[in-house]
């Protein structure tokens, strides 16, 4: 493992005997990418600066390679490259401190070398080694000259020498630092590519505008088409039912920059359509500018499973409000020309009359609906009452409840009133049921609704042992459909029960 910092060797150590070992020295060398740096044009002023700072003619930056020495910088010679076996610099890299040879002529190491012998007729050369981070001996700067120099180098040009070479090496450390990096960021884009792609749900992303500059491999794959570049052009993937809706609600969003979640059905390539449930965010980008980063997932099944669902419980409450009907008809056929029951008749075809009206409220889809919870409450509440006898009271403002949330709040009163008539205050003679509705009562946007049962003499109800599925139901819809908190106490005088609502819960 090579060390990808920007650290440098420490100077006046000499390289490191694992990396003087050619093949790992080499590999060292390559993960610089030096090729790239020849003629750069920091490097060159360097060579430039030093060769006049040790007055000198010639001067290069020289990495040594298996066959070769390559200048990438250089001054006074015109050759770009050298055989490694007539190199000084593969000498000077070597060396913990700069090597300087005042007469090469007179250097039984260079003596009969064809550089000296010959062309460029080398006697004086000062290398200052040029070491990377792990240690490995990678070339030298050097200063050349075609005289001899018997006094080497000043204690000024060799200090200067030292931190020019320190700058060519980190200059070249940097830029095998940023290559680095760029490896990094691509190897790190492909496992994301690869990662969205495998996804099984469709990832997009689109300027402020809604020009999709990115849609994953999933989009052709399910619907063997291009992929999209503009909103018009998922037009012929879409239901036509659903389109205007759905291009509607994402235009809107794109206009007031709130998230996008609409539902809709996408049409494959085998002609079948399947339904989505597409969402979308829009993100601030460090430019100033907005960017939409959305995904659309396959629910087809959860959808029909839905619809399996709600067509059972309408099945269900349809056979109920039959059975209620049916029940009241045998009444009016058992109380027919019997004039003592007649009054006790009518008064319990009313309070069936009531029970399917309040049932209404928690019919799937096709329910009554009610503008206000006190107003919930109150019919819900209607049947249990009687005409000389009063059996409840509901009183609060009139808080406001949404389509959404009337269905689960009817099941919360309604098991609550059932469970009274059973086992509480409803159960006993002169029970009684006070409903109170607070608003902002634990802090702001919040609605209490406090359920208080007396028996008024009657039985009180104890605490049953385990949760039965009526009470299992009343907390999953508190809890899990309304995000609610529920509280239930027993007194001297019957049952207390406390139900704390978020607003918006109720409100959609």
């Amino acid at each position: 493992m090579f060390r990808k910092t920007s650290i440098p060797w420490p100077e006046g150590k000499p390289p490191s005997d694992a990396y003087c070992d050619d093949e790992r020295r080499l590999a060292v060398l390559a993960a610089h990418g030096t090729d790239g740096m020849i003629d750069d044009p920091e490097l060159q002023g360097i060579v430039n600066l030093a060769a006049k700072l040790c007055d000198v003619p010639m001067t290069m930056v020289t990495m040594v390679e298996q066959e070769r020495q390559l200048f990438l910088t250089r001054t006074g010679i015109d050759a770009r490259e050298t055989p490694r076996s007539t190199s000084f610099c593969a000498h000077a890299m070597l060396e913990a401190e700069p090597m300087v040879v005042p007469d090469a002529r007179e250097d039984p190491r260079f003596a009969e070398n064809p550089l000296v012998t010959g062309e460029p007729h080398i006697r004086f050369y000062a290398g200052q080694p040029l070491i990377s981070a792990e240690g490995a001996p990678l070339g030298a700067l050097c200063v050349i000259d075609d005289k001899p120099r018997p006094e080497g180098l000043t204690e000024l040009q060799r200090e200067t020498l030292a931190v020019l070479a320190r700058s060519t090496m980190r200059a070249i450390s940097q830029r095998r630092l940023g290559e680095t990096a760029q490896e990094a960021v691509h190897m790190r884009e492909s496992y994301l590519q690869r990662m969205i792609d495998s996804v099984p749900g469709i990832a997009w992303s689109a300027d402020g505008a809604g020009n999709f500059d990115y849609v994953s491999a999933q989009w052709s794959e399910l619907t063997a088409t291009a992929q999209p570049r503009r909103l018009a052009d998922w037009q012929n993937a879409v239901h036509p039912e659903d389109w205007a809706q759905a291009s509607g609600a994402f235009q809107a969003s794109l206009e007031s920059g709130k998230p996008f979640e609409y539902e809709w059905r996408l049409k494959l390539s085998d002609g079948n359509y399947r339904w989505m449930l597409a969402r979308a965010v829009q993100t601030p980008t460090t430019e100033g500018q907005n960017r939409w980063f959305g995904t659309v997932i396959d629910v087809d099944r959860q959808h029909r499973l839905s619809e399996a669902r709600d067509l059972l419980a309408n099945e269900l409450s349809h056979r109920i409000k039959n059975i209620f009907a049916v029940v009241s008809g045998l009444i009016a056929i058992r109380a027919r020309g019997k004039p003592e029951i007649a009054e006790f008749a009518a008064e319990l075809n009313d309070t069936i009359r009531s029970l399917s009206a309040a049932h209404n409220y928690v019919r799937p889809g096709h329910g009554q609906r009610a503008s206000t919870l006190s107003g919930l409450l109150a019919d819900l509440l209607a049947p249990y009452g009687t005409p000389d006898h009063e059996r409840f009271s509901v009183t609060g403002p009139g808080i406001r409840i949404g389509a959404r949330a009337a269905t689960p709040l009817a099941l919360i009163f309604h098991e609550l009133a059932t469970n009274s008539a059973k086992y509480g205050a409803l159960s006993a003679p002169d029970g009684f049921v006070t409903v109170t509705v607070e608003a902002d009562c634990e802090g702001d946007d919040t609605v209490c609704v406090t359920w208080d049962e007396n028996t008024r003499g009657g039985a009180v109800p104890t605490p049953g042992s385990p949760e039965g599925f009526g009470s299992r139901l009343l907390r999953m819809a508190v809890e899990g459909q309304l995000s609610g908190t529920f509280e239930r106490t027993y007194s001297d005088d019957g049952l207390d029960i406390r139900i704390v609502f978020p607003r918006a819960s109720i409100q959609t």
